[in-house]
């Protein structure tokens, strides 16, 4: 069952950041890889969410380990931070490595303390 949960939210994680990072980069002509961006920090704030809000087990593995886990990707991310360097835009690889590291810790914690404040 475990891993059923995991998957199906595997897949929809995959499809909806698949999506969004089409929709984004149709917008963003930027060297900069806002949509990666936008993604990992999103994901970032609701695993601060509901990692705080006390889901049950099931409901964890279907969100937390399988759609956010989809939805957020650490390897895109390394490959567009590296990709910057290779095309020699330094500081947006810097700003972009940086920022996402930075913004994913407060985001994760943002979450967490948007949980607090609700209850």
């Amino acid at each position: 069952m475990e891993i059923l949960l995991v998957g199906i939210g595997g897949i929809l994680g995959s499809i909806t950041r698949f999506s969004l990072g089409k929709f984004i980069s149709k917008y963003s002509k930027s060297p900069f890889p806002i949509g990666t961006f936008i993604i990992n920090i999103t994901g970032a704030i609701l695993l601060g969410i509901i990692s705080s809000i006390g889901v049950n087990k099931n409901l964890y593995l279907l969100i937390g380990d399988g759609f956010l886990g989809a939805y957020t990707t650490f390897s895109t991310f390394m490959y567009e931070g590296f990709n910057l360097f290779e095309k020699n835009f330094k500081l947006n690889a810097i700003t972009y490595i940086l920022t996402s590291f930075i913004l994913g810790v407060v985001g994760y914690m943002l979450g967490t303390k948007l949980v607090l404040l609700m209850h």
